[in-house]
Order: structure tokens, then C-alpha cells, then sequence
């Protein structure tokens, strides 16, 4: 019976050990000092940078708010990617060690330095267009939802990531009063562009959760188109201050039939031995 509990014991121990390996930049370099490798992993693979399958809503008002096209009417249960970590939620693929970046990143090579990966036009993850109709998947409209990447665009990190790489898809942020969060790899025809009523929609259906405090919603949203796909930003006043405190928060959203939560952990979130956010 000993023998069965040690050779349960070994594969948690390597992959604690794994993990702890794992390069953080962030933490053991100066921002001079990153190459591409460091930059690519800041911004797909970090405390401030996630990856979420999410679950799709085919009910026919979540069609009027997006595709007109799927598969059968229900809601298709999933759970947002990043599970492994700290009660379930973690570093995207499963947490580190085994997936995101390093193991994988982007597929077909990631950005930056390539951008999206494209299929037939579309160009967001998960293999682009097979159905011809904006639809996620690799060979038709009824494979499953996409890929999405999200950052938390206003943290110095990503900010920092982003131009030394020369991210041509990263937003342009105008002050420092708010929190900015970014959804990356939206299908074109997921929402109906971005029009006042849409950004309307978007903005009632986001938050930030936190344990034993209002939610906070977003002041404003915006619809970005790239060639890699629509980038979402999501703009949080800062006058409710988010604090080491806080300790897990979370981003939940709604975007045309995809839904989503994500969590970030703040005792994570510093640079420089200060809360970066």
C-alpha cells in the first residue's frame, strides 16, 4: 500500500517542480532585457494574459445579437479555459506546465511575430472559417466556439510586451483612469459591429467580480477591427480601486452567443514590486 501512495506522489511532485521552472520574465528580467520569446509569453501566457474556451448560446435572441447560422438551439455548457490553478482556475491549457506558452501558444505559430493564424480569411484561432458564415471552427459551422484570447491591456507588462514586439492588433489607450481589458479573435459576424447599440449590449453584459464587493461594469466599450479579427476593449474606471486584497477577481462577458469567466489573481499581477493593473 506504501508503494501505490509513492508512485501517486512522483507525477504531482515533477509537475510541482515543472512549474516551477517555467520562465517568468516578468519577475527575472528588466524590460530591456526581453526577447521575443519573453514578449510572446507576457502576452499569451501570464498573470495578465489568458486563454478561455467559451461556452455558445444558440437561444434565438443570442442569434439576433450575433450569427444567424449553428448548430441546435440550447446552450452548449463550458468551462472557460485556464482550469488547473488555485481551485480550478489557473494559467490557460490546463495551467503551468502543459499548455498555452511555452508547449503550444498560439497555434500556427502564434502572435506576435505572425499574427492570427488564418484558415480562409477570417484569421481567428481555432482554425478559422469553415462555414463561410464568421462561424468558429476547423472544417464547418458546428465544431465549436473559438479561441479567445484576453489581456489585461492597461498592466505597464502588457503595455511594455506589446511595443517591443510591435503589435500592430494592440489598442491605443488615451489615459490611465481606467482598467482595460481586451478579448482578441472574435469572429467578424459574432456581433453586429460596432455600432451604439451594440456597445451598449456589450457593456451591460460585462463585470468584474470581487469577493465581498460590488461588481464593477465598464464606462465604455470598444470595437476594434484587425485583420486578425475584432478586438473588444472593455474600459473600467478606476475609481474603484482594485487592491492586493482583492485577491481573485473575475471577468465575466457576453459577447453575441459567447460567454465566458475568467479569473486573474492579483498577488499575481506585479511588477517591479508594484500591483500592475
Amino acid at each position: 500500500m506504501m508503494h501505490k501512495w509513492r508512485l501517486a506522489l512522483i507525477p504531482l511532485s515533477m509537475a510541482l517542480l515543472t512549474a516551477a521552472d517555467q520562465p517568468q520574465p516578468w519577475k527575472d528580467k528588466k524590460v530591456p532585457d526581453w526577447n521575443e520569446d519573453d514578449t510572446k509569453l507576457i502576452l499569451t501566457d501570464s498573470p495578465w494574459a489568458k486563454t478561455v474556451t467559451p461556452s455558445m448560446d444558440q437561444s434565438t435572441n443570442a442569434r439576433q445579437g450575433g450569427m444567424n447560422r449553428g448548430g441546435p438551439g440550447g446552450v452548449i455548457l463550458g468551462m472557460p479555459g485556464g482550469m488547473g490553478r488555485r481551485g480550478g482556475m489557473g494559467y490557460p491549457g490546463g495551467g503551468y506546465p502543459g499548455g498555452g506558452y511555452p508547449g503550444g501558444g498560439y497555434p500556427g505559430g502564434g502572435y506576435p511575430g505572425g499574427g492570427y493564424p488564418t484558415n480562409t480569411g477570417t484569421g481567428y484561432p481555432a482554425g478559422g472559417n469553415g462555414g463561410g458564415e464568421g462561424q468558429p471552427g476547423v472544417n464547418g459551422a458546428n465544431s465549436g466556439p473559438p479561441v479567445l484570447h484576453l489581456r489585461w491591456e492597461s498592466a505597464f507588462p502588457i503595455r511594455e510586451a506589446e511595443l517591443k514586439s510591435h503589435d500592430a492588433n494592440a489598442p491605443t489607450l488615451d489615459d490611465d483612469a481606467h482598467y482595460a481589458i481586451a478579448v482578441y479573435g472574435v469572429p467578424g459576424r459574432m456581433i453586429n459591429g460596432s455600432s451604439r447599440t451594440e456597445t451598449d449590449r456589450l457593456k451591460k453584459q460585462a463585470t468584474i467580480k470581487r469577493d465581498g464587493q460590488k461588481d464593477l461594469k465598464p464606462s465604455s466599450v470598444e470595437v476594434l477591427q484587425r485583420d486578425s479579427g475584432q478586438v473588444i476593449v472593455y474600459m473600467f474606471p478606476k475609481k474603484k480601486e482594485i487592491t492586493d486584497k482583492d485577491k481573485r477577481i473575475e471577468f465575466d462577458a457576453k459577447i453575441g452567443r459567447l460567454q465566458f469567466t475568467q479569473s486573474f489573481y492579483v498577488d499575481e499581477m506585479s511588477f517591479d514590486g508594484k500591483l500592475a493593473l
